[in-house]
């Protein structure tokens, strides 16, 4: 039995949540704009923990930690606390920037940061959205028949993993390009307070959301 029609169904629904405005893209792109290596580790952070969600949910655990109220409200008050925390430094680099020649805090940390702070910071946006675990369980459920072999369900969070890495590092790719970084620039101050204040928002809407 060929499984690639599931497969291929499998890579468009994830390119579709990938291309999706959300923390993300929002992770990806900041780090992008201050610096292309800190976008390319944010985003193989952000695709590890897909890949994390991906594997629990084959083994059925996506559903169960979904299905277990004390774990998910865990996660998603610690995903929205990590969410106003960066919004709220985003915004108050505004306050601390005097002069166009100044480089806010954000920024100024996305830049001198290691590729490994670039990656965990990744890691944890991917890690602490509790929607993941209700997405991958519901996705595999729906598209992949219960009785797949193992090595389709290895081939599965292969190419989920394939998608997010390849999307989210094209995205960094693209926001950190000559041209791009000349618009911040140009840009930055209500560029900085847009992508703050979103995160803000993402963040109360994540922990009011029951």
């Amino acid at each position: 039995m060929s499984y690639l029609p599931q497969l291929a169904g499998i890579a468009g629904v994830m390119l579709l949540a990938c291309a999706s405005p959300g923390p993300d893209m929002l992770a990806v792109t900041s780090h992008a704009f201050a610096r292309r290596r800190a976008g390319l580790f944010v985003a193989a952070g952000i695709s590890t923990s897909h890949a994390l969600w991906a594997t629990l949910a084959v083994f059925g655990l996506g559903l169960i930690l979904a299905q277990l109220a004390w774990l998910y409200e865990g996660i998603r008050i610690a995903g929205a606390v990590y969410l106003l925390y960066l919004g709220a430094r985003t915004l108050m680099s505004l306050r601390q920037a005097s002069g166009a020649a100044a480089a806010p805090a954000a920024l100024s940390a996305a830049k001198t940061a290691s590729g490994a702070q670039a990656y965990r910071r990744g890691l944890l946006v991917g890690l602490t959205n509790p929607k993941a675990a209700a997405f991958f369980g519901s996705l595999f459920v729906t598209l992949l028949p219960g009785h797949a072999p193992m090595w389709v369900h290895a081939a599965t969070v292969a190419t989920v993993a394939a998608v997010s890495i390849t999307w989210f590092s094209g995205m960094a790719l693209l926001f950190s390009t000559g041209r791009v970084q000349r618009g911040y620039q140009k840009l930055r101050r209500p560029v900085d307070a847009v992508m703050g204040g979103v995160l803000i928002a993402l963040g109360a809407r994540l922990a009011l959301d029951h």
